[in-house]
Protein backbone atom coordinates (compact mmCIF):
# COMPACT_ATOMS: atom_id res chain seq x y z
CA UNK A 1 0.00 0.00 0.00
CA UNK A 2 1.62 3.30 -1.28
CA UNK A 3 1.61 6.38 1.17
CA UNK A 4 -1.16 7.91 -0.36
CA UNK A 5 -3.55 4.58 0.01
CA UNK A 6 -2.74 4.51 3.80
CA UNK A 7 -3.82 8.43 4.06
CA UNK A 8 -6.91 7.86 2.01
CA UNK A 9 -7.66 4.34 4.64
CA UNK A 10 -7.43 6.71 7.91
CA UNK A 11 -9.06 9.70 6.27
CA UNK A 12 -12.25 7.81 5.45
CA UNK A 13 -12.21 5.85 8.43
CA UNK A 14 -12.27 2.67 6.75
CA UNK A 15 -12.82 -0.57 8.69
CA UNK A 16 -11.69 -4.15 7.09
CA UNK A 17 -13.79 -6.18 9.07
CA UNK A 18 -15.95 -6.59 11.74
CA UNK A 19 -13.83 -8.21 14.26
CA UNK A 20 -11.00 -6.09 15.50
CA UNK A 21 -7.48 -7.67 13.21
CA UNK A 22 -5.70 -9.55 16.30
CA UNK A 23 -2.70 -11.96 15.12
CA UNK A 24 -2.92 -15.68 15.94
CA UNK A 25 0.36 -15.04 18.58
CA UNK A 26 -1.49 -11.85 20.41
CA UNK A 27 -1.90 -12.85 24.15
CA UNK A 28 1.24 -15.24 24.17
CA UNK A 29 3.06 -12.08 25.59
CA UNK A 30 1.73 -11.51 29.31
CA UNK A 31 1.12 -7.65 29.89
CA UNK A 32 3.88 -6.89 31.46
CA UNK A 33 6.18 -8.46 28.70
CA UNK A 34 4.03 -6.54 26.32
CA UNK A 35 5.06 -3.12 28.59
CA UNK A 36 8.63 -3.34 28.76
CA UNK A 37 8.42 -3.84 25.37
CA UNK A 38 6.23 -0.75 24.35
CA UNK A 39 8.35 1.41 27.22
CA UNK A 40 11.42 0.84 25.04
CA UNK A 41 10.17 1.28 21.57
CA UNK A 42 8.78 4.28 22.95
CA UNK A 43 11.43 5.75 24.12
CA UNK A 44 13.10 5.54 20.81
CA UNK A 45 10.04 7.49 19.43
CA UNK A 46 11.05 10.21 22.05
CA UNK A 47 14.79 10.12 21.30
CA UNK A 48 13.90 10.72 17.33
CA UNK A 49 11.57 13.13 17.97
CA UNK A 50 14.59 15.21 20.22
CA UNK A 51 13.54 14.76 23.76
CA UNK A 52 15.69 14.34 26.05
CA UNK A 53 14.79 11.41 28.09
CA UNK A 54 17.36 12.27 30.92
CA UNK A 55 14.59 14.95 32.05
CA UNK A 56 13.08 14.52 35.36
CA UNK A 57 9.81 15.05 33.29
CA UNK A 58 10.40 12.82 30.92
CA UNK A 59 12.33 9.94 31.92
CA UNK A 60 9.38 7.93 33.67
CA UNK A 61 6.74 9.03 30.34
CA UNK A 62 7.82 5.68 28.25
CA UNK A 63 6.98 3.54 31.06
CA UNK A 64 3.60 5.27 31.98
CA UNK A 65 3.10 5.02 28.05
CA UNK A 66 3.46 1.54 28.05
CA UNK A 67 1.09 1.19 30.99
CA UNK A 68 -1.66 3.80 29.62
CA UNK A 69 -1.53 1.37 26.81
CA UNK A 70 -1.74 -1.94 27.98
CA UNK A 71 -3.79 -1.69 31.29
CA UNK A 72 -6.03 1.46 30.40
CA UNK A 73 -6.08 1.98 26.87
CA UNK A 74 -6.74 -1.51 25.24
CA UNK A 75 -7.06 -3.90 27.72
CA UNK A 76 -10.46 -4.56 25.48
CA UNK A 77 -8.61 -6.73 22.84
CA UNK A 78 -7.77 -9.34 25.54
CA UNK A 79 -10.87 -11.74 25.49
CA UNK A 80 -10.16 -12.62 29.21
CA UNK A 81 -11.13 -9.09 30.44
CA UNK A 82 -14.21 -9.33 29.08
CA UNK A 83 -16.72 -8.75 31.77
CA UNK A 84 -19.06 -11.33 33.11
CA UNK A 85 -22.64 -10.22 31.84
CA UNK A 86 -24.77 -12.41 33.78
CA UNK A 87 -28.54 -12.75 32.62
CA UNK A 88 -31.54 -14.16 34.55
CA UNK A 89 -34.90 -15.60 33.78
CA UNK A 90 -37.54 -13.02 32.24
CA UNK A 91 -40.01 -13.96 35.62
CA UNK A 92 -41.99 -11.85 35.13
CA UNK A 93 -42.62 -11.74 31.40
CA UNK A 94 -41.77 -8.01 30.48
CA UNK A 95 -41.98 -8.24 26.78
CA UNK A 96 -41.82 -4.01 26.54
CA UNK A 97 -38.76 -2.25 25.41
CA UNK A 98 -36.18 -1.43 27.69
CA UNK A 99 -33.32 1.32 27.05
CA UNK A 100 -30.22 2.30 28.57
CA UNK A 101 -28.91 5.38 27.27
CA UNK A 102 -26.14 7.92 27.68
CA UNK A 103 -23.25 5.61 28.05
CA UNK A 104 -19.98 6.79 28.21
CA UNK A 105 -17.83 6.01 25.08
CA UNK A 106 -13.93 6.49 25.69
CA UNK A 107 -12.27 4.65 22.47
CA UNK A 108 -9.40 5.32 20.69
CA UNK A 109 -9.53 5.89 16.47
CA UNK A 110 -7.16 2.78 15.03
CA UNK A 111 -6.16 4.67 12.07
CA UNK A 112 -4.38 7.50 14.01
CA UNK A 113 -4.51 6.32 17.84
CA UNK A 114 -6.70 9.66 18.66
CA UNK A 115 -9.69 9.52 21.59
CA UNK A 116 -12.95 8.92 20.04
CA UNK A 117 -15.44 10.38 22.87
CA UNK A 118 -19.17 10.14 23.42
CA UNK A 119 -22.23 8.30 24.17
CA UNK A 120 -23.91 4.70 23.48
CA UNK A 121 -27.66 4.04 23.35
CA UNK A 122 -28.92 0.60 23.78
CA UNK A 123 -32.38 -1.15 23.62
CA UNK A 124 -33.93 -4.56 23.54
CA UNK A 125 -37.40 -6.17 23.74
CA UNK A 126 -36.40 -9.20 26.25
CA UNK A 127 -37.32 -12.92 25.45
CA UNK A 128 -36.31 -15.14 28.17
CA UNK A 129 -33.81 -13.59 29.30
CA UNK A 130 -32.82 -10.09 31.14
CA UNK A 131 -29.58 -8.71 32.17
CA UNK A 132 -29.03 -6.40 34.95
CA UNK A 133 -28.37 -2.77 33.91
CA UNK A 134 -24.79 -2.02 34.70
CA UNK A 135 -23.59 -4.79 32.70
CA UNK A 136 -24.82 -3.52 29.83
CA UNK A 137 -22.13 -0.44 30.35
CA UNK A 138 -19.18 -2.63 30.81
CA UNK A 139 -19.76 -4.51 27.49
CA UNK A 140 -19.82 -1.21 26.05
CA UNK A 141 -16.80 -0.28 28.12
CA UNK A 142 -14.98 -3.41 27.13
CA UNK A 143 -15.77 -2.75 23.17
CA UNK A 144 -14.82 0.93 23.86
CA UNK A 145 -11.10 0.16 25.06
CA UNK A 146 -9.42 -1.17 21.84
CA UNK A 147 -8.34 0.02 18.58
CA UNK A 148 -12.06 0.64 16.87
CA UNK A 149 -13.97 2.14 14.13
CA UNK A 150 -17.75 3.06 14.95
CA UNK A 151 -19.16 0.78 12.76
CA UNK A 152 -17.07 -1.99 13.64
CA UNK A 153 -17.62 -0.88 17.52
CA UNK A 154 -21.74 -0.24 17.02
CA UNK A 155 -21.44 -4.16 15.29
CA UNK A 156 -19.51 -5.78 18.36
CA UNK A 157 -21.88 -4.40 20.93
CA UNK A 158 -24.82 -5.45 19.24
CA UNK A 159 -23.87 -8.99 18.07
CA UNK A 160 -22.62 -9.66 21.93
CA UNK A 161 -26.19 -8.43 23.19
CA UNK A 162 -28.16 -10.45 20.69
CA UNK A 163 -25.77 -13.62 21.73
CA UNK A 164 -26.04 -13.14 25.47
CA UNK A 165 -29.80 -11.94 25.38
CA UNK A 166 -30.18 -15.17 23.09
CA UNK A 167 -32.92 -12.56 21.15
CA UNK A 168 -32.22 -10.29 17.98
CA UNK A 169 -34.10 -7.97 19.39
CA UNK A 170 -31.32 -5.22 19.71
CA UNK A 171 -30.46 -1.79 19.24
CA UNK A 172 -27.31 0.24 19.57
CA UNK A 173 -26.67 3.36 18.34
CA UNK A 174 -23.06 5.33 18.98
CA UNK A 175 -22.94 8.96 18.81
CA UNK A 176 -19.36 10.56 18.96
CA UNK A 177 -16.70 12.65 18.23
CA UNK A 178 -13.60 12.05 16.28
CA UNK A 179 -10.27 13.71 17.81
CA UNK A 180 -8.63 12.16 14.52
CA UNK A 181 -10.77 15.12 12.80
CA UNK A 182 -10.99 17.65 15.57
CA UNK A 183 -7.40 17.41 15.94
CA UNK A 184 -5.56 16.57 12.52
CA UNK A 185 -6.83 16.58 8.81
CA UNK A 186 -9.97 18.67 8.48
CA UNK A 187 -9.33 20.13 12.26
CA UNK A 188 -13.21 20.33 12.52
CA UNK A 189 -13.91 21.04 16.30
CA UNK A 190 -17.80 20.52 15.78
CA UNK A 191 -18.77 17.72 14.17
CA UNK A 192 -19.42 14.31 15.22
CA UNK A 193 -20.51 10.52 14.08
CA UNK A 194 -23.80 9.00 14.32
CA UNK A 195 -23.84 5.01 13.74
CA UNK A 196 -26.72 2.75 14.16
CA UNK A 197 -27.45 -1.04 14.03
CA UNK A 198 -29.80 -3.41 14.83
CA UNK A 199 -32.40 -6.38 14.26
CA UNK A 200 -34.82 -8.57 14.70
CA UNK A 201 -38.17 -6.31 16.20
CA UNK A 202 -35.96 -3.52 15.41
CA UNK A 203 -35.96 -3.38 11.86
CA UNK A 204 -39.50 -2.59 11.84
CA UNK A 205 -39.71 1.24 11.25
CA UNK A 206 -42.48 1.93 14.18
CA UNK A 207 -39.97 0.25 16.54
CA UNK A 208 -36.82 2.17 15.82
CA UNK A 209 -39.28 5.18 16.18
CA UNK A 210 -40.27 4.57 19.88
CA UNK A 211 -36.46 3.87 20.39
CA UNK A 212 -35.81 7.46 19.61
CA UNK A 213 -38.57 8.59 21.10
CA UNK A 214 -37.20 7.14 24.24
CA UNK A 215 -33.82 8.55 24.08
CA UNK A 216 -35.66 11.75 23.25
CA UNK A 217 -38.30 11.55 26.15
CA UNK A 218 -35.41 10.57 28.15
CA UNK A 219 -33.16 13.36 26.84
CA UNK A 220 -36.02 15.62 28.05
CA UNK A 221 -36.31 14.49 31.94
CA UNK A 222 -32.10 15.36 32.07
CA UNK A 223 -32.49 18.96 31.29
Amino acid sequence: MDKTEIEVLGDNHIATSIETPLRADAFQRTDSEKMEHIQHYFSKIMEELGLDLTDESLSGTPYRFAKMYVKELFYGLDPKNRPKVSTFPNTYGYKRMLVEQDITIDSSCEHHFLPIVGKAHIGYIPNDRVVGLSKINRLVDYYSHRPQVQERLCLQILKDLQETLETEDVIVVVHAKHLCVSSRGIKDKESATTTVEYGGAFTDESRRSEFFDLLKNGSDLNR
